[in-house]
């Protein structure tokens, strides 16, 4: 019996593209085997999945060459409802997946465009909304949902169509760290039942708790590597990709270009002037209860402030009230001075400049340089000065060479980069960013956050203070001198991170999973007096000799 799966020099190129995304690609994969796929953003992951579910060449236009092979037949003459019962994909974005009113519906949608009886149907979603973890959201309705919320109805809904193979593109992306935890069981569970499961994934990490015996990894639109874990971990690099520390230790020596360690960012002063100012404010969406209670709480100037909590925490809508975007149903959210009652979110704007969650929530513009032209344009600026500031951020983002690019062609992670440039070109003097590095590999990440650090901390201080929401611990203890922990719509931590990440009952009520970084950092925290990021720790254990490891 052959492959369920099976590629061949597939090659593909978009049609507004010169160059393939993808070239001469060659794997198999066994039925009911688990294979996890990693490689930088943009190096043509998403592109390969988009070929095995159909959506190149029905969709996405361009030059396609090379044979797919399911369970030995070409699924390119399939109508697509046959395809969907064999090839399931959840989606980066989950907003592109979400289609229906409320959760129960959504779920169905796929069961119901095959004809099957509502009995079944409603039993089917029964089930794997159970098995996820989100049957309390059945009645929700979508608009209302987290984006890791979002992520888990997304997959779902592929999950309720029991498809022979599943693509999974970075479907940990948006989740808290307990809910990843959870969505990993499920994997793993699937992969038990016989599911032949394909995961994208940039948190290496994370992802082989999934138990893939197999990792397959692109660059350049090519397959470098296809072998099992551990031969992966000895000859990757780790600045490229987000691995255990252990395999950061491991690799240290052999490293010939160590990354730099970029601006050292200052504790944080609990003394510094308030830049924005939550007094006792609570929200709740329209008739619905409080999903915020009683913040007090202030960011400073000088804080890099991670905000950590569980998906629905209300960390989103915490700094949507800070942008003006909602108003508080009690208490007071002052910004520069002023509440934001009295301010319009185009003056707010000129003070915090605001990264969605989701690209697609900001995305509107033909090309790249008219998305991140468009914010100092509506400012004012004249015209040379927009084309400084839009090299420059997009510089800083590494896609300069995308410029001309459509915002849509582009990949998931790249897109979110495209909107922090979009961001990064106003100048606000408070930069705040919901998921900034969801969907990028560790390179890419620690690229973007080294530039954006620089600009607050570095000579230039091109910005007062810098907020991120997040589910990376790593980044979180990387990048942070202060960090709120958020649960039930309260605000249950507030402090530098050496003490935040260190006590028990505010992990566990925060939902937040020990890392490898983080647990070495623990362990050296009395001699280090601080926590670093992994190259930092490396050189440091290295520095004070081998006794220490």
């Amino acid at each position: 019996m052959g492959p369920i799966l099976e590629v061949r020099e597939l090659t593909f190129r978009y049609a507004a593209r010169p160059q393939p995304a993808i070239r001469d690609l060659s794997f198999a994969l066994e039925e009911g085997e688990m294979a996890l796929m990693a490689g930088p953003s943009g190096c043509g992951k998403s592109t390969l999945l988009r070929a095995l579910n159909g959506l190149i060449p029905r969709s996405y236009k361009g030059e396609l060459r090379g044979t797919i092979r399911i369970g030995g037949h070409d699924p390119r003459a399939w109508p697509m409802a046959r395809l969907s019962q064999q090839v399931g994909t959840l989606l980066q974005d989950p907003e592109r997946q979400i289609v229906a009113a409320d959760v129960l519906h959504d779920v169905a949608f796929g069961l119901e465009n095959l004809g099957w009886p509502r009995a079944k149907i409603l039993e089917r979603v029964e089930e794997v909304l159970h098995a996820l973890g989100i049957a309390h959201l059945r009645d929700r309705p979508t608009f209302q949902l987290s984006g890791g919320e979002k992520q888990r109805v997304a997959l779902a809904g592929v999950l309720a169509m029991a498809p022979r193979i599943l693509l999974l593109d970075e479907p940990l992306a948006s989740l808290d760290p307990q809910s990843a935890q959870e969505a990993l069981a499920v994997f793993r569970q699937l992969h038990r039942e016989g599911h032949t499961i394909l995961l994208v994934e940039h948190r290496v990490e994370d992802a082989l708790q999934a138990g893939p015996r197999r990792v397959l990894y692109l660059e350049d639109g090519r397959l470098v590597f296809d072998g099992d874990p551990e031969s992966f971990f000895e000859r990757v690099d780790p600045t490229a990709v987000k691995v255990p520390f252990r395999v950061w230790l491991q690799r240290w020596s052999a490293l010939t270009r160590r990354p730099t360690p970029g601006v050292e960012i200052p504790p944080a002063s609990p003394t510094a002037p308030p830049l924005v100012v939550f007094e006792d404010v609570s929200f709740g969406y329209g008739d619905g209860p409080d999903v915020l209670r009683g913040i007090q709480a202030e960011i400073r100037k000088g804080d890099s402030l991670a905000i950590l909590g569980p998906n629905g925490a209300g960390k989103t809508t915490l700094l949507k009230l800070a942008m003006g975007l909602l108003k508080p149903r009690r208490g007071r959210v002052w910004v520069g001075g002023k509440e934001t009652r009295a301010q319009t979110v185009a003056s707010i704007a000129r003070t915090i400049g605001y990264v969605f969650q989701s690209p697609s929530h900001m995305l509107f513009a033909p090309t790249v340089w008219e998305e991140v032209a468009f914010g100092p344009r509506n400012l004012g600026r004249p015209p040379h000065q927009v084309e400084a500031d839009v090299r420059w951020a997009l510089e800083q983002v590494g896609l300069l060479d995308q410029a001309r690019s459509s915002p849509w062609a582009l990949s998931f992670g790249q897109q979110k980069r495209v909107t922090i440039a979009s961001v990064l070109s106003m100048r606000s003097r408070i930069l705040v960013m919901d998921e900034p590095t969801a969907g990028q590999d560790y390179q890419t990440c620690m690229r973007l956050m080294n530039a954006i650090a620089e600009l607050v901390f570095g000579t230039a201080q091109a910005a007062d203070a810098l907020v991120f929401i997040t589910h990376d611990l790593d980044l979180a203890l990387s990048f942070a001198n202060r960090i709120w922990v958020m649960a039930d719509g309260q605000l249950i931590a507030d402090g530098p991170p050496e003490a935040v990440l260190s006590d028990p009952e505010v992990m566990r009520r925060g939902r937040l999973v020990p890392t490898s970084l983080l647990e070495a950092n623990r362990q050296y925290l009395p001699r280090t007096g601080r926590f670093m990021r992994a190259e930092r720790l490396c050189a440091w254990l290295q520095g004070v000799g081998s006794d220490s490891l």
